[in-house]
């Protein structure tokens, strides 16, 4: 590891890690939609950050299962140490990626299966998604920092309940730690640009700022759980998986994974995701309720 850069304040290092990733994103020809030069799976990401030790981490071992890891406790496991052995000083990155205006504007149009953009973006955004876990870790590895993207490491395990599936480090509920934005009915998480989105984090020892949790509860930027009775998503699911009650995620999943295999086969991709539930619906591309 090379010699720690020290950073003048926990501002300036953010700063630091915002262009980092910023620049990433504008650079990288990976973050572009297959078949085009200048179409861009992602628009301006949105960044935010949290203390690796928040009580909320905690809490995830109960709301999530007991086998759910904290920030601390993921990347003591990426460097082979006690969680108890690291610095004081844990933080977390999340990164929102929201999915450009073209991409949803064509799944709008579908009623059955995803466009065909927003098929690319599921499956090569999420490689260029990782390709920038990657690199923020590399980055701060260059400048002397511990840090680990716990949803690219061996121990990351995708599980499967009851309720349906479930992982060890859930990026969404990190987001919402972060501060982000909140869950939907459709079990999307809705930020200040919409749910039409990925989102990615990365644990470190670098000393951050804590980025406020404005959202009043869980599903609070939810319209139809601040009292309008949205039913958007629920008439957009072919799958009829999604009701008043929530998201059926066993239905969902048993949908795609026999309605979209020759649509897989056909583009040679190994994931399409459906997202007609994140497009023509109010929360897209904005925080509904701030306008409700």
């Amino acid at each position: 590891m090379s010699a720690i850069q020290v950073f003048k304040t926990k501002e300036h290092a953010a700063r630091f890690i915002e262009k980092t990733i910023r620049d990433f994103v504008n650079a990288s020809p990976l973050n572009l939609i297959p078949g085009t030069a200048d179409q861009s799976i992602f628009d301006r990401p949105l960044i935010s950050y949290a203390p690796g030790d928040d009580a909320i981490f905690t809490q995830y071992k109960t709301l999530i299962g007991p086998n759910h890891l904290t920030p601390r406790e993921a990347l003591a496991l990426s460097v082979n140490k006690e969680p108890e052995d690291l610095s004081d000083t844990v933080s977390l990155i999340s990164w929102i990626l929201p999915i450009t205006a073209k991409t949803r504007q064509s799944n709008r149009l579908e009623t059955i299966y995803p466009s065909l953009h927003w098929v690319y973006t599921r499956w090569y955004g999420e490689q260029f998604n990782d390709a920038l876990h990657n690199h923020v870790v590399k980055t701060l590895h260059e400048k002397g920092y511990l840090a680990t993207a716990p949803a690219l490491q061996p121990f990351f395990k995708r599980m499967y309940n009851e309720k349906g599936a479930y992982s060890n480090f859930s990026l969404r509920h990190m987001a919402f730690a972060a501060g982000h934005g909140t869950f939907s009915l459709s079990d999307g998480f809705i930020t200040e640009k919409g749910m039409a989105m990925r989102c990615g984090a990365v644990v470190t020892d670098l000393a951050l700022p804590v980025s406020t949790r404005t959202a009043t509860g869980p599903y609070s930027n939810c319209l139809a759980y601040v009292g309008l009775r949205c039913t958007a998503c629920i008439k957009r699911c072919p799958a009829a998986a999604i009701s008043e009650k929530g998201h059926d995620k066993v239905k969902c999943e048993a949908y795609m994974a026999d309605q979209f295999d020759g649509m897989r086969k056909k583009l040679q991709v190994g994931i399409t995701g459906c997202g007609l539930c994140q497009t023509k619906v109010p929360c897209e591309f904005k925080n509904p309720t701030k306008s409700a």
